[in-house]
């Protein structure tokens, strides 16, 4: 193929048997950026750790400007000019630019000692190259997170990089440095470097994309040109089924002749929270929509005792209680996933199985120790009930794909059975294919009983699982509607836009 700088062909891999990559193809031209799409588990991040010798493949062949190439490890990526720019940053925030771009790479003079100067002027060059205006001096920390992504290629492009994969490179950046970022792989793209995108973001995809891929199950379902393919044809292919049927609402039947799971009076909580009142039922799911700043999440971390409560009432199964932290929280009976799941839900160095029991370890005790018997059978059944795609209970949790994670952080309090579970964007930050399952799993637990608030700007999702919603305007719960009643997003909208 003309200007074929990447091929990757017949690529299978498998995991304890398990069968990851079936016969896999994927290639990228020269000067082109490839989106590289599919669902939670579809083989995408495996294909990747092949391509960065993370992995090696059971089967198939890496050719690389039509030369076959062996890739153990990261070092032969490098050699074949390939980086990757992953999803959480890898800068050190206290040193500066030239330093990080030249970071464990830096020139030393006859005495052995860091030639700080060379790698200021490189950087120099290789920024005005791309045409970035930064200050090889400034240090990262002081730095808009739009120049951490900045950095970060420049790192990659120091090492002469041809090949560039960047996992949800926008994830973590305004709208305004988002733009920047894509006229920036425009730069890049006239310099003939290819781009392999990885995003959960249709917008981004058929705005910076020339191609795209779609992996679902571990084989390949489509490559086209995104200018001869549809958002629709692209989420059906992900997801399998029809967006529509994929978030589609469900009417669903629960008792309000009952004394509510949780009810809120009145609530005041700092200056985003004014006056909230609701009441959740048990096997309800409540959402909560408003624009950023309306105090949704803020409602959310005074209802689980994260901040002060002011003024109001919160009342657990008809009892007033005094929520002042978040054992109590916890201790009544409620859990909360947060909007954050990689900085306040996980941590991220442990398996799934430590995360998953973290908040039931006083449970476990066995003696001096911890009963790992049953540890393990409870993290075990979590994996099944929920779905989490993994190898084992005791893979490294920063290793699995944000959908599984987000399931993880769910199944972490579920190991504690609470009574009301609060979701903070739930849905966010995981691929189509994920959400469809997070937002079946939400279905489940509220047939189960549990008393469900989900707080989402993803108004879809919102709508798709929801059977009653409030819309928050400005810290107070300016209107409630019944799901059956809103007849459209726009609708919603309109009532969030307070008008």
């Amino acid at each position: 193929m003309e200007n074929t700088v990447l091929e990757m062909k017949n690529i299978s891999k498998s995991f304890n048997g398990i069968n990851v990559l079936n016969s896999v193809n994927f290639s990228v031209r020269k000067g082109e950026v490839h989106a590289l799409m599919g669902g939670n588990g579809a083989g995408k991040s495996t294909l990747m750790k092949i391509l960065t010798g993370v992995y090696t493949a059971d089967d198939g062949e890496i050719l690389i400007d039509g030369n076959k190439v062996v890739i153990n490890d990261m070092k032969d990526a490098r050699k074949n000019y390939i980086s990757m720019i992953f999803q959480e940053f890898s800068l050190i925030p206290t040193l500066t630019v030239a330093q990080n771009i030249f970071l464990t790479r830096e020139s030393k003079n006859s005495l052995g000692i860091l030639n700080d100067k060379e790698a200021i002027e490189r950087t120099k060059e290789l920024l005005k190259e791309l045409e970035v205006d930064i200050d090889p001096n400034d240090v990262v920390a002081k730095l808009g997170v739009g120049y951490w992504q900045m950095t970060e290629i420049a790192k990659a492009l120091s090492q002469e990089a041809k090949i560039l994969i960047m996992d949800e490179p926008s994830s973590s950046l305004t709208k305004n440095e988002t733009e920047i970022l894509f006229a920036f792989i425009e730069k890049l793209k006239r310099k003939g470097i290819s781009i392999i995108y990885i995003s959960h973001r249709m917008e981004e995809i058929f705005e910076v994309c020339d191609r795209i891929t779609i992996l679902r199950d571990g084989k390949n379902v489509v490559t086209e040109n995104i200018k001869d393919i549809s958002m629709e044809t692209v989420v059906q292919n992900i997801v399998g089924v029809e967006m529509d049927k994929a978030f589609e609402w469900v009417e669903r039947t629960y008792t309000t002749d009952v004394t509510p799971v949780l009810e809120v009076k009145n609530l005041a909580s700092g200056k985003r929270v004014q006056d909230v009142s609701f009441k959740l039922y048990p096997g309800e799911i409540l959402g909560i929509a408003g624009l950023m700043g309306s105090g949704r999440s803020e409602v959310a971390r005074s209802i689980f005792g994260m901040d002060p409560i002011d003024k109001g009432e919160v009342f657990v199964k008809g009892e007033k209680k005094s929520i002042q932290s978040s054992k109590d929280a916890i201790n009544n009976g409620m859990a909360l996933i947060p909007e954050d799941r990689r900085v306040q839900g996980l941590v991220l160095d442990h398996s799934v199985k430590d995360n998953m029991i973290l908040p039931i370890l006083s449970k476990l005790k066995k003696g001096f120790t911890i009963d790992n018997k049953k540890a393990n059978d409870i993290a075990e059944k979590l994996v099944r009930k929920l779905n989490i795609k993994t190898d084992d209970i005791f893979k490294t949790t920063k290793l699995l794909s944000g959908g599984n994670q987000q399931k993880i952080v769910l199944a972490k309090w579920l190991a504690n059975n609470p009574d009301v579970l609060i979701l903070d964007e739930p849905t966010i930050g995981v691929d189509i294919g994920a959400k469809t399952e997070i937002i079946e799993i939400i279905r489940e637990l509220a047939n189960d009983g549990k008393g469900i608030l989900v707080i989402s700007s993803e108004l879809p999702e919102l709508l798709a699982v929801s059977d009653r919603v409030i819309v928050m305007h400005e810290g107070k719960d300016l209107k409630e509607m019944n799901r059956r009643e809103i007849h459209s997003e726009e609708e919603l909208q309109h009532a969030i836009q307070g008008y």
